[in-house]
C-alpha cells in the first residue's frame, strides 16, 4: 500500500503519515477540528489496515462530508479524497504521481485491454465507465469523450492516452491543470488505483483487473524449477544408493565390537 498523508485544513501543521493503527480527529476548545488522542473524544477516526484506511463517524455526528457526500457510520477512503468537517476541508494525499513519459507508448492493438476504464465514481459521470483502450478526450465540447459541460472548463481540457505502464495524462492548456490523488498536476503516468479530478469534482478512479501471465512468460518463470527438477531427482537417487552401504557399514561396526567385547572380556 502507498505511503498515505492527511492534510489539515489550510495546512494549520505539516502532514501527518497515516501509519497503521487508528487516528482520532476531535474539536478543541474554539470547536475547531483537531486530531485528538482519545478515540471518546473523537468526531471521526481513520483506521489504517492492510485492507485499507477506513474513516469510522462516531454516532450522532453530523456535517461530515467526503467528496460531497454526507457519510455517517463508515467509509472506505482512497487517496485524493476530501473530507469535510463543519466546512473544513481535510485532503487523503497519496503518493506523488511519476511524471507522464515525453512519448506515449500505447501497447499493440491486440493487447490492448478494453478492461482498463476510468470509473465516475463523482461528478457529472458518477457510475459511467469510460473505456481507455484508446485516447480519450476530457473537455467541453461536444466532441470530447468525457465531457464536463461546465461554462469555466476548457473546451479541450486533457487527453489520456493509453500507456504499456498504464494511463498518460496530458494537460491541453487547461488553466488549473488536474489533480491526482490530491496532487496538482499538468502531466502524469496513472496507474490502477489512482484518482484523478477535474474541475473540483468530477471524479474518476482509475481501474483494471490483475494482470495474468500469459502462456510463453509461464512457461519462461517454470524453465528454472523444470530445469531444477532433474538435479533433484539425482540426487535422491545418489542418496539412495549410498543407503545399503551405510547399513552394511554399520552392521560390519556393530559385528566388529561385538567380537572384541566377547574375545576381549576372556
Amino acid at each position: 500500500m502507498s505511503t498515505l498523508r492527511l492534510r489539515f485544513p489550510q495546512r494549520q501543521q505539516a502532514d501527518l503519515v497515516l501509519g497503521p493503527g487508528q487516528h482520532g480527529i476531535g474539536r478543541d476548545a474554539a470547536g475547531h477540528p483537531v486530531l485528538v488522542d482519545d478515540p471518546e473524544q473523537a468526531i471521526a477516526c481513520f483506521r489504517v489496515d492492510r485492507r485499507g484506511v477506513w474513516l469510522q463517524v462516531n454516532e450522532g455526528v453530523r456535517g461530515l462530508h467526503i467528496n460531497g457526500r454526507p457519510t455517517r457510520r463508515v467509509a472506505m477512503m482512497r487517496a485524493g479524497d476530501a473530507v469535510f468537517i463543519d466546512g473544513q476541508q481535510w485532503l487523503l494525499l497519496g503518493d506523488t504521481p511519476p511524471n507522464a513519459p515525453a512519448q506515449s507508448v500505447a501497447p499493440p492493438a491486440e493487447l490492448a485491454d478494453p478492461r482498463l476504464v476510468l470509473r465516475g465514481v463523482g461528478g457529472a459521470h458518477h457510475g459511467r465507465s469510460i473505456t481507455l483502450d484508446q485516447p480519450r478526450l476530457v473537455g467541453r465540447l461536444a466532441e470530447c469523450d468525457i465531457r464536463i459541460d461546465e461554462a469555466a472548463f476548457a473546451d479541450r481540457h486533457a487527453r489520456l492516452e493509453p500507456h504499456t505502464q498504464g494511463v498518460v495524462l496530458r494537460d491541453l492548456g487547461s488553466e488549473d491543470g488536474s489533480v491526482v490523488n490530491g496532487w496538482p498536476v499538468r502531466n502524469a503516468l496513472l496507474r490502477p488505483g489512482d484518482q484523478v479530478v477535474f474541475d473540483s469534482h468530477h471524479r474518476f478512479v482509475v481501474e483494471a483487473p490483475r494482470r495474468t501471465l500469459g502462456a510463453e512468460e509461464r512457461a519462461q518463470a517454470a524453465a528454472p524449477a523444470m530445469a531444477a527438477a532433474p538435479a533433484m531427482a539425482d540426487g535422491r537417487m545418489t542418496s539412495v544408493r549410498r543407503v545399503p552401504w551405510l547399513l552394511l557399514a554399520a552392521l560390519l561396526l556393530a559385528a566388529s565390537l561385538s567380537l572384541l567385547l566377547l574375545y576381549g572380556a576372556r
